[in-house]
């Protein structure tokens, strides 16, 4: 079977990507044969399972497969979404006509003036519903024409190398993990506040929105969180749906006004009465699940991380993402290492930052592991790229945006140019922000410097003021470092590397090597 698995392999599985990927392919088929309603509807459900998986894995692996694959899924369902819809308005109409011909025609709401037809027979030429369908089935004439000019440009051969690269690059990822149970925080997060404002406004795009952000979740869940799918599955979907139908009821009402289908007032207000009675209806139901102490949104929040676990997974996710493009990622967990025992170092002898200590910490770590991912692009300029890499990530949920954005401007200034306040990343800051920058990226060159030849040497460094008047014009700041030697082309670079740290401090630094002594005073 050339697309597809073989049935008895289909059987067993039923989630995953590569699944998914060739779900696609197989639909794509079924759609070409008759354009049906049901084979367009699993073509889109495929494609966007697979792009909402990739929008979760990308957070964590940036290969660019990621993005490519997303993009070439959207084109495709974006133009098969006219066709969908005009097949679920289809559905719309001749339910709703039904609903009303049968209630027209029970005993208690039969009028002699009444001269409606049984449910299931066709309606009166002029009647709206009859003319609505004439007009869909014009559409959907011309949408299949666009449907097969849309599967024809599907690049299919690209799509079934995708099914075999990236499914093996998830499969890196161990289902049920706390990274993943980070990334469905992040979803539930994201559906979270689509909730609120669904139920602040009302509006027809709020519940949308707000139906792709569950959809999302669940896609997350189902694909990666075995165990609490197993637990929610049945009320994830049944969310979903309603929201679905809600989203379906708009769009039929909003068509149906388009087209002017209406020949009088009565049946324009008939039919918008029917149509917000069956969309108050959902928006109860789910109102009724989803409001309150015991909601499922509760229950769906109660097992995944909380408190500190959430910045903490947080930064595990983008060590991650820097692990994949940093060329030499231990590399930067040494520079992070050393980094961090020079920022604790200059805290002991009475230094201070220009902002909160333990913020200022968490930056200067998140700089230091992400410093070097521009060299995924190449090594000229990479500590541009690099900012560019971050920015355009994002801060994952834990991570405030303020110390997010100020990690990317420090990992910028790793290495080039001195930082200034009048560079056009710093102008714009408030002053304290501007000097603890300045500060942060001082300490990060100097430490990226003591790992100037990649290998590691390095891993331990005291600091201390060797003298006891902070005042006097000779004071310097003394750091001891493991298997230092002045004459090293590491020296070199630690000479030039220290005079921001100097200009920050007000006074020389002197770099020696540690002794035999201070390693022991050094241990616990």
């Amino acid at each position: 079977m050339p697309a597809s698995l073989a049935p008895s392999t289909r059987s067993q599985q039923t989630t995953g990507l590569r699944y998914w990927m060739l779900r696609v392919l197989d639909e794509c088929d079924n759609v070409s044969a008759n354009f049906s309603p049901d084979a367009v509807h699993d073509l889109r459900v495929s494609l966007r399972r697979c792009r909402s998986l990739a929008d979760g894995l990308m957070a964590i692996d940036p290969d660019p497969g990621w993005k490519a694959m997303k993009k070439a899924g959207k084109r495709l369902f974006q133009r098969l979404g006219d066709l969908r819809d005009i097949h679920v308005m289809q559905e719309w109409v001749e339910k709703l006509e039904n609903a009303h011909a049968e209630r027209a025609l029970s005993p208690a709401s039969v009028e002699p003036s009444q001269n409606l037809p049984p449910a299931g027979e066709s309606q009166p030429a002029g009647s709206p519903a009859r003319v609505l369908l004439i007009m869909l089935k014009d559409r959907e004439a011309k949408q299949k024409l666009e449907a097969q000019a849309a599967l024809e440009e599907f690049d299919r051969k690209q799509w079934k190398r995708w099914s075999k690269s990236l499914p093996a690059r998830a499969a890196r990822i161990r289902p049920g993990s706390a990274v993943l149970k980070h990334l469905a925080l992040e979803r539930w997060t994201e559906a979270r506040v689509l909730h609120a404002r669904a139920q602040r406004n009302r509006s027809q795009s709020a519940f949308h929105s707000l139906r792709i952000g569950i959809k999302g979740f669940r896609y997350i869940i189902e694909n990666f969180l075995p165990i609490e799918h197993k637990a929610w599955s049945d009320g994830l979907k049944e969310m979903q749906d309603l929201l679905g139908e809600v989203h379906d009821l708009d769009v039929l009402w909003s068509t149906a006004i388009s087209c002017r289908v209406f020949p009088d007032e009565h049946s324009r207000q008939r039919w918008h009465e029917q149509i917000i009675s069956q969309r108050a209806k959902r928006i109860e139901r789910y109102r009724a699940k989803m409001i309150g102490e015991n909601s499922l949104w509760q229950v769906w929040r109660a097992p995944l991380p909380q408190g500190k676990e959430i910045q903490e997974l947080a930064t595990r996710r983008m060590k991650l993402w820097a692990n994949h493009l940093d060329p030499d990622f231990p590399h930067s967990e040494r520079v992070a290492n050393l980094a961090l025992q020079l920022y604790d170092g200059l805290l002991g002898i009475a230094w201070r930052p220009a902002i909160d200590a333990d913020s200022a910490r968490f930056t200067l770590r998140a700089a230091a592991l992400l410093h070097d991912v521009g060299k995924s692009e190449g090594e000229k300029d990479h500590h541009k790229k690099s900012f560019k890499l971050v920015q355009s990530h994002g801060e994952p949920l834990g991570w405030k945006p303020a110390d997010f954005n100020r990690a990317a401007i420090v990992a910028r200034f790793h290495r080039g140019s001195l930082p200034t306040r009048r560079h056009k990343l710093l102008r714009d800051l408030l002053p304290d922000e501007q000097k603890a920058a300045i500060q942060l990226c001082a300490i990060l060159r100097l430490a990226n410097a003591l790992d100037a030849s990649h290998d590691g040497p390095v891993r331990r460094l005291l600091v201390e003021r060797n003298d006891h008047d902070s005042r006097a014009p000779s004071a310097c700041v003394s750091v001891a470092v493991e298997a230092y030697s002045a004459h090293s082309a590491t020296a070199r670079v630690v000479a030039a590397e220290r005079y921001l740290l100097e200009t920050i401090l007000h006074r020389p630094i002197l770099i020696k090597r540690m002794s035999s002594r201070m390693h022991g005073a050094d241990r616990p």
